[in-house]
């Protein structure tokens, strides 16, 4: 009864009076009761007046959210995946990490919604500003509408929008030059192949999976023209047409190995789990094909296929959510720009293990190639057109 006449006086501050006097505490039963009863009423005043945690408490004259560490009150960060869902092992799963980071160092709510369908996108977002999330995440260049007009409609709304641009003053735009990292796993491909055959699995053919393509193309050409070539010509690139169809993964990862690849890169999300199967199955037939993974330390996320995952593109999704939160709750957050990641910035890299079956003489000339690349003496290229023209300076 204490806990319901309490509550009941958030809701109705006139009735404080009446809470207290209908309150079941009796003064014999000790000071340290009457303590105790204090704390508690006081906690809850707070909670009348700030707020219920999950909430924002945005100001309503300058429409800002409090993001002030010491309140009483939770930040909530809500993240939309795309199609690839949250457990991709690749990238929507690493920019939930780092959210997941964010909530063990600073204290925040984190929700998560995963999209199954491209129409889900708007409805997810404007989900989380129907509960006043305090940030929005959208993941997935092909969430661009979709958080264009959900961000357009609700400017008091904040949004971090990963891997495209929206030019609008509530969004925080994040882009990686996916084509540099992806330069540093063509090296290491061209170097392990022996049969100087190479494949590419892409998950939807557009413009950011063929940053990935371009780049790898290149990084190929610079240790074996004429394998970069089969590439840039798309001999061996293959589309799926989505990013969540592993079966496809499986099917065009085996057409490529049927025609000589042994080694395969994807920029495809759940796609790549599917290559990896095929890789698998032509291993333990006896052939010695290697798989290249992306986003996450794939040797790592997928452990069954660490083996012969000799490296994976390093793409930091985890470290743009994670500072995106870290800034929201110390009140630095600023939207209205787009931050562009590449080598340089340390927003795409190569993953921890791949020293694990790479020899040290090819990373000593990956970490070669990639100085020229953060130093401005190889530009890699981002189209396929340029992939197709690039001449790989003397390292």
């Amino acid at each position: 009864m204490f806990l319901y006449h309490t509550l009941y006086g958030c809701v109705n501050h006139k009735k404080r009076n009446y809470i207290i006097q209908g309150g079941k505490l009796k003064m014999k039963k000790g000071i340290s009761i009457i303590l105790a009863f204090v704390l508690v009423f006081a906690t809850l005043f707070a909670g009348c007046t700030s707020g219920s945690s999950g909430e924002s408490n945005t100001n309503p004259s300058t429409g800002e959210s409090n993001t002030n560490p010491s309140t009483s009150e939770k930040l909530l960060v809500g993240l939309v995946t795309d199609q690839g869902g949250v457990n991709d092992k690749s990238f929507n799963q690493a920019a939930n990490t780092g959210l997941d980071n964010a909530v063990t160092d600073f204290g925040i709510d984190k929700k998560v919604i995963e999209s199954k369908k491209l129409e889900e996108y708007a409805q997810n977002l404007q989900a989380f500003v129907s509960t006043n999330a305090n940030l929005i995440v959208g993941v997935g260049y092909m969430m661009q509408d979709a958080i264009t007009d959900i961000s357009t409609q609700n400017p008091d709304s904040k949004f971090l929008f990963i891997d495209g641009v929206v030019d609008n003053p509530n969004v925080l735009s994040v882009t990686f030059k996916e084509n540099e990292g992806s330069y540093l796993m063509g090296v290491i491909a061209a170097k392990m192949s022996k049969s100087g055959k190479i494949g590419f699995v892409g998950g939807v053919d557009g413009e950011l999976i063929q940053r990935f393509e371009a780049g790898f193309v290149a990084g190929v050409k610079s240790i074996n023209e004429d394998a970069g070539n089969l590439l840039a010509d798309r001999t061996l690139v293959k589309y799926a047409g989505n990013f969540d169809d592993a079966q496809k993964g499986k099917e065009l990862a085996k057409s490529l190995i049927d025609a000589g690849c042994d080694v395969i890169y994807h920029a495809a999300g759940g796609v790549g789990i599917g290559m990896f199967d095929a890789v698998q199955e032509a291993r333990s037939g006896g052939k010695e094909i290697w798989a290249i993974g992306v986003d996450m330390d794939q040797a790592v996320t997928l452990p069954d296929y660490a083996e012969f995952i000799i490296s994976s593109m390093m793409k930091r999704v985890d470290t743009a959510t994670y500072t995106a939160a870290k800034d929201l709750v110390n009140g630095n957050l600023v939207t209205g720009k787009h931050n562009e990641l590449g080598l340089k910035e340390d927003g795409v890299g190569i993953a921890p293990t791949t020293s694990d079956k790479v020899p040290q003489d090819i990373l000593d000339l990956v970490n070669k190639y990639s100085d020229a690349v953060k130093e401005g003496k190889i530009v890699v290229p981002a189209t396929i057109g340029d992939a197709k023209s690039f001449k790989a300076p003397a390292i």
